[in-house]
């Protein structure tokens, strides 16, 4: 009987984080639901044990059902039968066990029949599922198009809509199209209101994951004679409408049993979310990044079963007669697959915390006003998580790549074949760098984060003041070092004046940052428990020398280099 939460320590460790506490407390209201839902937790030690006891559950059903599953759905697939999607044997098998332990709707309030968990838990609910089986989790992992409805949707909306989520129907968010792919301005699916002020929409959407699902989120042009993204607006669309055809499911490299589908809207019945025109501005801003971070937590499962995949293997195969794990080679390449992977978790719950206790505020907010320093603390949080959720999304993708390749190496000619997971994980990770923004556009959200010297800032006045363990000091100089070479690479490329030139270094500079926040976040984990030790040592060994690296290139390149890139031909 395998549990995916029980045996994986490194969740427990995030999971009682000190700014845990905080977080709880704004997203109970001060345990204020303890009285009304005999489920509500009546303190801080109550409700992480609500939390332990849920992901106990998940990982019980991860382990057992959808690990054990993987396979076949990956094989078999989702196919279309008149005009609608039908799921893999496994993939339903799956959802009906996460129906029947009631574990959809996790964040959702509990007056809709919801969990009320914070995103740090629903974040490794995430992380486990992905570890089971990367596709799966697109599917279960959509109920985050619920916490849209939940905060835009007027209260008619979501008490037609979020009780069904949490007893385990599932979502999708319909907004790419066949020429609006990144460019969702482009978006050119018809809204139009009727007499009666109802709306349908008409037109095609296409790579939507999970498009059939049962409630959709729609991105469509509702302002005749526009053409950007201030004609736009939301809506749910309702599938017992039965009024959008699956057109057909894209036959794709990964995650399979995920059903990515080309709809076809036919004077399809909507409801408007919020106001027009704010659909692309305001809406799918608030989902993208929700979606991005889910990501993050996609990619850091993945990580985590091919590490686990790749271990278990060098344990056991001998070659020139002994386990090639004796190999330097070999345990070299596992040592670092093992620091990514604790480098790519610690900065999604570090970004997952921010996330929290913004998201916490900004709930509260709706029902009275914040006291100044709540204002305060609201303000600091969401420039943290818009600067940290981009910067997640791109590195722990990157990582989930290499980790997944790493994997194969490791097992060699055996892992070219599908008689081991590795094969089918190698396929999942690669879309993780693709979809909900390419790694090329979340540099180009998180160079903000260093052109505005907003991840400098983060690093000195809280990172490097951090008290720490004697014996972690000679870690914190090497951090200082590379701090500094960041600080000088940034200058001389943003003191040029030339967008071109800082484009061309973005990813340089952004990657420059991670390793430098990702070190300093093992160094804060090892500093609450030396079983992080190792990592902390290894990655930000390995960062500097590709910090090194890069500044180095920075200094060897001028702009009229570029014209070596310009004519790539």
């Amino acid at each position: 009987m395998a549990n995916y939460y029980s045996d994986n320590r490194d969740l427990k460790f995030h999971l009682t984080h000190p700014l845990m506490k905080r977080i709880i407390e704004l997203r109970e209201n001060n345990y204020s639901e303890k009285d009304r839902f005999d489920y509500a937790p009546f303190n801080y030690e109550d409700a992480i044990d609500s939390y332990d006891k849920t992901l106990e559950v998940i990982g019980e059903i991860c382990g057992d059902i959808v690990a054990v599953n993987a396979e076949s759905v990956d094989a078999e697939g989702p196919q279309v039968v008149d005009n609608h999607v039908i799921y893999a044997r496994g993939t339903q098998e799956n959802l009906d066990a996460l129906r029947k332990a009631n574990l959809m709707g996790l964040t959702l309030p509990r007056r809709f029949g919801g969990l009320n968990m914070s995103i740090v838990p629903y974040s490794m609910a995430a992380d486990i599922v992905s570890r089971a089986d990367a596709g799966f989790v697109n599917i279960w992992g959509l109920q985050d198009c619920a916490e849209t409805i939940s905060e835009f949707a007027d209260e008619a909306q979501k008490q037609h809509y979020l009780p069904r989520v949490c007893k385990g129907e599932t979502c999708a968010m319909s907004l790419t199209e066949p020429d609006a792919g990144s460019d969702l301005q482009a978006v050119q699916l018809k809204a139009t209101q009727k007499p009666d002020g109802s709306w349908v929409l008409n037109g095609v959407k296409r790579f939507i994951t999970n498009g059939d699902g049962n409630i959709s989120l729609v991105l469509a042009r509702s302002e005749e004679g526009t053409s950007d993204g201030r004609g736009l607006s939301m809506f749910i669309y309702d599938r017992a409408h039965m009024a959008v055809k699956v057109r057909r499911i894209e036959h794709k490299m990964g995650i399979k049993g995920s059903p990515t589908c080309e709809l076809v809207f036919k004077d399809a019945p909507a409801e408007l979310v919020g106001s027009r025109r704010l659909g692309l501005i305001k809406y799918v801003m608030a989902l993208m990044n929700g979606a991005r971070l889910g990501i993050g937590a996609q990619s850091v499962g993945v990580s985590e079963a091919a590490y686990r995949e790749a271990l278990a293997y060098a344990k056991e195969r001998k070659q020139f007669g002994k386990t090639i794990i004796q190999f330097p080679a070999v345990y070299e390449m596992l040592a670092n697959m093992k620091s990514k992977l604790d480098a790519s978790r610690t900065l999604l719950y570090e970004t997952c915390r921010f996330v929290d206790i913004y998201k916490t505020l900004e709930h509260i907010s709706a029902d009275r006003a914040l006291t100044p320093e709540e204002k305060t603390e609201q303000k600091y949080y969401q420039k943290l998580a818009d600067f940290f959720t981009p910067l997640l999304k791109g590195m722990s993708s990157e990582y989930c790549n290499k980790l997944a390749y790493d994997a194969i190496q490791i097992h060699g000619g055996s892992g070219f074949m599908k008689d081991y997971p590795v094969e089918r994980i190698y396929r999942d990770a690669r879309i993780t760098s693709i979809y909900e923004g390419t790694t090329q556009l979340q540099v180009v959200a998180a160079i903000r984060g260093v052109t505005t010297g907003a991840y400098l800032k983060h690093i000195r006045e809280v990172y490097e003041t951090t008290e720490l363990k004697p014996e972690l000091e000679n870690l914190r100089t090497t951090l200082k070092e590379m701090t500094a070479e960041y600080e000088t690479a940034v200058t001389q490329v943003t003191d040029v004046k030339d967008n071109e030139w800082l484009d061309f270094h973005a990813r340089r500079l952004v990657e420059m940052a991670g390793n430098i926040v990702m070190g300093y976040l093992l160094l804060l984990d090892a500093n609450r428990d030396e079983h992080y030790t190792k990592s902390a040592n290894l990655f930000i060994t390995s960062g500097r020398s590709e910090n090194i690296g890069m500044k180095h290139y920075i200094d060897s390149t001028s702009q009229t280099d570029l014209l070596l890139f310009r004519n790539a031909e």
